[in-house]
């Protein structure tokens, strides 16, 4: 990134860049005694994974992305470093067929890969090569995996992928339901959970299964029909060894970004065993989330459109809660009602006493509630230092920030690409999915990063290389 400005002694936070018609990419902030320094890992439109280092170096790439690229810890993939999984191929039919809505490109764009409507799905080595593809095997020839995958310590691993079929109780039509695969590593299927199946589950008030019946009248060919977005084992917890049987470390957090809830599987019986959501209100009518509420610990209100549940890893700060993304896009059977001044939040939450016990907000780093948002895709991810890195996903922004709210790092992809986003025309957009912290051994030794402080300009007079 070009810097135009003198480095000043102090850090100032900034605020999102989403209006501006010209803005920099690449690292804008970063304060190294304070940031938790890794690599950061990430799937871009242009067909690709990259992985950065704190200064924003595109220090390896793989041809490939994925819906999410993400790498394996090596300590459950035999020690191997640097491998990751991503959508390998697809056929042009059921690109163009199952998914024409919201990320669509022309299918015979470079490097598309098929994130929704994928043939296959694989293991890649860090030289790139292909160590494990699975889909031939799977239901209709095809894995169409979307939103989410996890490598268990067994080997073997979970996906999201879609399937079509006829549901009675909603629709006479088929519609896009998803289902959760556990995949040994020869490809067979071990496991299966269709979402579907347990409508009677998630809470859905009586005017909240009309609401999805008439929605869902005409059939439904997306990618499905509750967007279960995010599907991650709980892992080791403090909850389980203290008894609590419905924290299985096998047992998964899934949540719904259609109909804003999330859930916790039970692996052993396929029945939800804890849930939140999928609304608040004691009448099952809209809700208004309190926007501007700050004060922690208080009792959960209501997330919509979220993304990236999960339990936060043992032996991390926070260890145990829930940590999630709330879009606040529009989502909800009936739908939330969503505040004027709109933006998203990131939620830690107790799931125990299903109280916010953390949350930061535009407000936290001192700038408009607005200045921080998301509607659809993102993440957040705790780190071993006590920060949290967010991807602000429709965006393109990856930041990350201390218990406080403080902004140590920024960086603003500059990856783009001409994207078809829901029924309008094609725009240039920089979106990203997810954004993975990745410890520096996680990947081959040797491999290059550097750690140079870039402090913020002042914004007022931050100007364009010959601007007055």
């Amino acid at each position: 990134m070009k810097k135009y400005f003198t480095l000043a002694l102090l850090l100032l936070p900034v605020a999102a860049l989403a209006n501006p018609s010209v803005y920099p990419t690449g690292v804008t902030v970063y304060d190294p005694a304070r940031a938790y320094n890794s690599f950061v890992a990430f799937g871009a439109p242009d067909g690709k994974t990259h992985l950065i280092d704190m200064d924003g170096h595109d220090v390896h790439r793989w041809e490939k992305w994925g819906f999410p690229s993400e790498l394996i810890d090596p300590a459950i993939n035999g020690g191997k470093k640097g491998h990751l999984v991503v959508q390998l191929s697809h056929d042009d039919a059921p690109v163009a067929a199952s998914f024409s809505g919201a990320f669509s490109r022309p299918p015979a764009a470079a490097g598309f890969g098929g994130i929704f409507a994928n043939r296959t799905i694989g293991e890649l080595d860090w030289a790139g090569k292909t160590v494990w593809e699975w889909g031939e095997k799977a239901p209709g020839g095809a894995a169409r995996q979307n939103h989410d995958w996890a490598r268990l310590p067994n080997g073997n691993t979970i996906i999201v992928a879609t399937i079509d079929r006829v549901i009675p109780s909603l629709s006479a039509k088929k519609v896009a339901d998803q289902a959760l695969y556990e995949i040994t590593p020869k490809g067979d299927i071990v496991w299966t959970w269709l979402v579907a199946d347990h409508i009677g589950e998630f809470g859905f008030s009586a005017g909240g299964l009309t609401a999805l019946k008439a929605a869902l009248k005409d059939g439904n060919n997306s990618h499905g029909f509750l967007t279960i977005n995010d599907m991650q084992p709980i892992g080791p917890n403090k909850w389980f060894d203290g008894g609590d049987k419905h924290f299985d470390p096998d047992n998964i957090v899934i949540d719904s970004r259609e109909a804003s809830f999330i859930a916790i599987i039970d692996r052993k019986t396929g029945h939800l065993v804890w849930r939140l959501g999928p609304d608040h209100a004691t009448d099952h009518t809209p809700v208004l989330r309190p926007t501007f509420s700050s004060a922690v610990p208080r009792d959960f209100d209501q997330t919509s459109g979220q993304h990236d549940a999960h339990i936060i890893p043992k032996g991390l700060p926070g260890e145990g809660d829930l940590l999630v993304f709330d879009n606040e896009g529009s989502s909800g059977y009936p739908a939330t009602r969503l505040g004027t001044f709109w933006g998203s939040r990131v939620l830690e939450i107790n799931p125990i006493s299903k109280k916010i016990v953390w949350q930061y907000t535009g407000l936290d780093s001192d700038a408009p509630f607005w200045s921080f948002g998301s509607s659809f895709i993102s993440s957040a991810r705790r780190l071993p230092n006590g920060n949290t890195l967010i991807d602000e996903g429709m965006n393109g922004r990856f930041f990350q920030i201390t218990p406080k709210g403080q902004i140590v790092w920024e960086y603003v992809s500059p990856y783009f690409t001409r994207e078809a986003l829901g029924e309008g025309r094609p725009v240039t957009t920089n979106w990203v999915f997810r954004a993975q912290p990745v410890p520096y051994d996680w990947v081959p030794d040797g491999t290059p990063h550097s750690q140079t402080a870039i402090a913020a300009p002042k914004l007022s007079s931050y100007r364009v290389a010959g601007a007055p």
